[in-house]
């Protein structure tokens, strides 16, 4: 992605955040020269990857298969010693006409909420024992703790207000209902690692190449600098 792009999501992000009354933790705040002064009492934040999180999945076009991340809380089970939270928490942002793609996670079970704006559309299979997508058999779902069973490849709807359960194992894909306009989800899991805790199918890249066009608005989780 070009830095620009990521600036131009990042502001969006903000945007919608302010627009839904959703008010951001010190830290979403830091320029590049803050981060270059920040020291190690902003560790957590740093070991722990919290903070923004722009990505195209690799596919060069973050309107068509993209999504706007922001990681408030979590620990690290690396070093559960250090940082001891069993949870994480995270905001995310899905335009209209953008995808997120298929996966399921080996360690995390997240609830999916929609906290604002359109409606989101969650579609779910099971997987296999090989951890191929298994496009047959149904899958258990449960809604704001109403339990049901879909078809396979569900598009599961998510109104504002409403969550999902995503089991670990369990393959979901969003994208966001037509004509309702983009999503402001919310994310409550166990730990989370973006490094190593996410089977995509087919696979892709989580974190983004990026081409500097421009100085960066903002760091992005995986960017900031190591403290003096």
């Amino acid at each position: 992605m070009k830095r620009s792009e990521i600036n131009k999501a990042l502001r969006e992000m903000e945007a919608i955040c302010e627009r839904e009354h959703c008010f951001l933790p010190p830290f979403c705040r830091f320029t590049a020269e803050d981060w270059l002064k920040a020291g190690h009492e902003y560790d957590e934040i740093r070991d722990c990857m919290l903070g923004w999180d722009i990505t195209d999945f690799g596919s060069g076009d973050f309107d068509r298969t993209g999504l706007s991340l922001i990681t408030l809380r979590n620990g690290n089970r690396t070093m559960p010693e250090k940082y001891p939270k069993v949870y994480a928490e995270k905001l995310m942002y899905l335009k209209e006409g953008q995808i997120v793609c298929n996966h399921f996670h080996w360690f995390k079970t997240e609830d999916i909420i929609n906290r604002g704006g359109g409606n989101v559309l969650i579609r779910v299979f099971n997987s296999r024992p090989d951890e191929a997508i298994d496009r047959e058999s149904d899958v258990a779902v449960v809604k704001d703790g109403c339990a049901c069973t879909v078809p396979a490849g569900t598009r599961v709807r998510l109104t504002p207000g409403e969550s999902i359960c995503i089991r670990q194992y369990m393959y979901h894909e969003f994208s966001v209902e037509e004509g309702t306009g983009g999503v402001l989800l919310g994310e409550v899991s166990r730990c989370n690692d973006d490094n190593a805790d996410n089977r995509f199918n087919p696979p892709v890249g989580r974190f983004p190449e990026i081409v500097e066009d421009e100085p960066p608005y903002r760091l992005l989780c995986n960017e900031y600098p190591k403290a003096d």
